[in-house]
């Protein structure tokens, strides 16, 4: 799987600039999800739209993303990540743009999110995630916590950046900005540092005197294995229990916090302390893949969000075990989609990665889509958040099993490569 890297810093010397261009990637695919809530004031003073219809476009593109991530996985194995990448991150610039294009109409409104939503599959979480997976190994947990650092990075900077925008040239043109200002530095990025493993490989591969390279292979499961590996399954129905529960907790925090008591204004500063706790766990997640069992980590990991969910609870929190739950949820919340990636491609291999990680792709844009339904579901039956939080706890603690008792995952490495095909 890897080319002539043997430790960490091998890896890191030859792979550091496809982390700095993934990261920069997605940041980019973060953007309008991470600035929406900046551009709802402004488009609902000019239409007088309802904060569901605003709302509307990040759901559908949750869905499309969910249906549509297996068979983009498909052209990932097969073509790589810059023949996917260049091309989409050109069209999503256009597509992020061309929103602000919305005359008041409301089906052109989810015509335009929609439009956005088929096209931006192609700059993804699989796309950088599986660049950077496939070429790093030694040092794969800390390079993958470093490249989806990017979304969290985005909802630190995108709202503060899209505010400054609409105040200083509207919100029309802080579309355009946000789409071919930081479409274009990212594009430029991805042209000069974005070779994935793919890449790397047909550079080693002779044409044969044909003028054309052979397409590569990589150690892995076969598709029909992987449907029948119950590692893989068990990672999956973890990552989906742990996505309807922390989105879910994510969405509400804002009216969890001030049921207990918190004023809005210190609510959106612990949520702020939350995300800022993200960019940690990512970082301290990815030291210790590289040094320790990648399933004990994620299982201790997933379980600890089982303290952010209890400590909320009507009758136990207290102002300092908020505190520590915002702290631990968010902790957790920047770690579990790292886990997800790394877990998945030790298991799977690269092979079929693209194919495999984009059903683990699905199961995260569906569990992230109906978990704030079923929160909000539970508050309209009962009144309270509580039943919600307590089925969290122990639900987490479910997520992290799951992941603890995983077997020993395969050496891929000692395995080897199968024969190159043709192309």
């Amino acid at each position: 799987m890897k080319q002539g890297a043997h430790t960490a810093a091998d890896e890191w010397r030859r792979g550091w600039t496809l982390v700095l261009c993934s990261f920069a990637g997605f940041l980019f695919f973060s953007t309008l999800t991470s600035s929406m809530s900046v551009f709802i004031g402004p488009l609902s003073e000019e239409f007088g739209w309802s904060r569901t219809l605003l709302s509307a476009g990040v759901a559908m593109s949750s869905v499309v993303t969910a249906v549509l991530s297996p068979f983009f996985g498909i052209l990932l194995d097969r073509y790589g990540a810059r023949r996917l990448a260049l091309p989409g991150l050109v069209v999503t610039a256009f597509a992020i743009s061309s929103i602000s294009l919305a005359n008041g109409s409301p089906t052109q409104w989810l015509f335009l999110w929609g439009f956005y939503a088929l096209i931006s599959i192609s700059v993804k979480t699989t796309i950088w995630t599986a660049a950077v997976a496939g070429v790093f190994q030694k040092a794969q947990g800390m390079a993958l916590g470093i490249t989806l650092a990017g979304a969290t990075a985005a909802h630190t900077v995108i709202p503060p950046l899209s505010n400054w925008l609409i105040s200083e040239f509207g919100w029309r043109m802080a579309y355009v900005w946000l789409g071919f200002g930081l479409g274009s530095i990212t594009l430029v990025l991805c042209y000069f540092f974005l070779y994935d493993a793919h890449d790397r490989e047909r550079a080693s591969i002779p044409d044969g005197g044909q003028g054309k390279r052979a397409r590569p292979n990589f150690p892995g499961l076969t598709l029909a294995e992987a449907w029948r590996d119950l590692a893989l399954w068990r990672i999956g129905i973890s990552i989906f229990l742990i996505m309807v529960l922390t989105i879910g907790l994510l969405v509400h925090q804002i009216e969890i916090l001030t049921g207990a008591g918190i004023s809005r204004t210190n609510a959106a500063w612990l949520a702020s302390l939350a995300g800022a706790m993200g960019i940690v766990g990512k970082l301290v997640t990815g030291v210790l893949l590289d040094r320790y069992r990648g399933s004990w980590i994620g299982g201790v990991t997933l379980s600890l969000a089982a303290v952010a969910f209890a400590f909320l609870i009507d009758g136990i929190h207290t102002p300092a075990l908020i505190i520590l739950a915002m702290l631990v949820n968010g902790y957790t919340a920047g770690a579990k989609l790292q886990i997800a990636s790394y877990l998945t491609v030790r298991y799977s291999g690269m092979r079929n990665f693209g194919k495999i990680y984009g059903v683990i792709t699905s199961l995260v844009a569906f569990g992230s889509g109906i978990g704030p339904l079923i929160a909000g579901a539970v508050y309209d039956l009962v009144g309270s958040y509580a039943p919600f939080l307590a089925a969290g706890a122990v639900g987490s603690l479910l997520a992290g099993a799951l992941l603890f008792t995983l077997p020993h995952y395969p050496d891929w490495e000692k395995r080897g490569s199968p024969q190159p095909a043709a192309a």
